[in-house]
């Protein structure tokens, strides 16, 4: 049965292309939200080492040792970041969601875009890679499967996570509405920029960049919306270290460095399973709460205390896995086979034997 759960939203920026630094960071940001009585701790995507924004902004050919440094700072998921990741939880009686660049054992450098789940017992109950990377995205990560298209069930009810852009995806969303999810994780970088400042000649006027806010507000509201369920937008930041790396060996540095820093950043925050506001509330070293709508600019962990039965009220209205959809008419099939790159039979040797 559904119970009361209090979340707590990690709003930070990495250590940037440190595994070993955020993962440390990790563990101390879970340790404070414990002790605040958190039961769900949610970290941004790929926290663990970082968002590769560069590839937004400066050409391929000018990223190689940027790329270099991705791979061998992603991490693997039975690796000693993720045993450190788990072990926390356990001890700290609390789950854990968190995004990371995922290393595998069959490539020296595929990569993918990938959100654990891991329970208060330190299993990980959900693996999910993003199913497609977007736009520049697909410059460092591979696609993944429908594997992780699952939701984790918990003492607290049914918890899920999309990846970003995977929240633009009707078919993904819904392959966990039909699972009963009822608090949907959605993560995020920094900024997400697609023009960088310029001039239009005829109005003297700059073409509008890409609103992270409102972007992302307006897919998470509608799953929470469609599916009834909490939604938690845990965004990432981007620090003045990670500006100076990204733009140091840049073609145009002063460029590079301009638009990272006025790119419209990302939020996090909470809805209700109407897709409203649901306003959040900040700890501070002495336990006084204060409530803000979001964080933005500000490095902090957002709390937000939730009753997941409150998802049932609206299932009254547009149940659209149950009563309100025609089941005889539409179909859908998800794939959550793990694919690998290779099937190998090895052939068995037969010994006969004297009869």
């Amino acid at each position: 049965m559904a119970q009361q759960i209090r979340v707590a939203a990690c709003h930070l920026s990495p250590v940037f292309l440190s595994a070993k630094g955020t993962t440390q960071k990790a563990v101390s940001f879970t340790q404070q939200a414990a002790k605040n009585k958190a039961n769900l701790v949610v970290f941004p995507e790929t926290f663990i080492p970082a968002f590769p924004i560069w590839s937004s902004l400066r050409a391929p050919t000018e990223n190689h040792s940027l790329f270099q440094r991705m791979a061998q700072q992603s991490v693997y998921v039975d690796g000693p970041e993720i045993v450190a990741i788990r072990a926390t939880a356990q001890k700290s009686n609390v789950i854990i969601s968190i995004g990371i660049s995922e290393r595998v054992r069959y490539s020296s450098a595929c990569l993918y875009n990938s959100n654990i789940i891991v329970g208060s017992d330190g299993k990980i109950i959900v693996h999910h890679r993003k199913l497609m990377p977007t736009f520049f995205e697909k410059l460092t990560w591979s696609p993944g499967d429908g594997f992780g298209l699952r939701v984790a069930e918990t003492a607290f009810g049914k918890i899920g996570n999309l990846i970003c852009g995977e929240n633009t995806n009707p078919l993904a969303r819904y392959s966990l509405m039909a699972q009963g999810e009822q608090l949907h994780i959605s993560t995020w970088p920094a900024i997400w920029p697609t023009r960088v400042p310029t001039v239009d000649g005829q109005n003297g006027k700059s073409p509008p960049n890409y609103d992270n806010i409102a972007a992302n507000r307006t897919r998470a509201a509608a799953h929470c919306f469609e599916a009834k369920c909490f939604g938690v937008l845990c965004s990432g930041r981007l620090d003045n270290e990670a500006i100076e790396i990204i733009s140091a060996d840049a073609a145009d540095p002063p460029h590079v460095r301009s638009v990272l820093e006025t790119a419209p950043a990302a939020a996090t925050m909470f809805l209700d399973p109407n897709g409203a506001l649901l306003p959040g509330y900040t700890i501070d070293s002495t336990g006084r709460k204060q409530e803000k709508e979001y964080l933005q600019k500000e490095e902090d962990i957002l709390y937000a205390d939730m009753n997941l039965a409150d998802c049932m009220e609206g299932k009254q209205y547009h149940d659209v896995v149950g009563g309100y959809q025609r089941l005889d008419v539409f179909e859908l099939k998800v794939n959550r086979a793990r694919r690998e790159p290779a099937i190998f039979v090895d052939e068995q040797t037969s010994v006969a034997r004297d009869e």
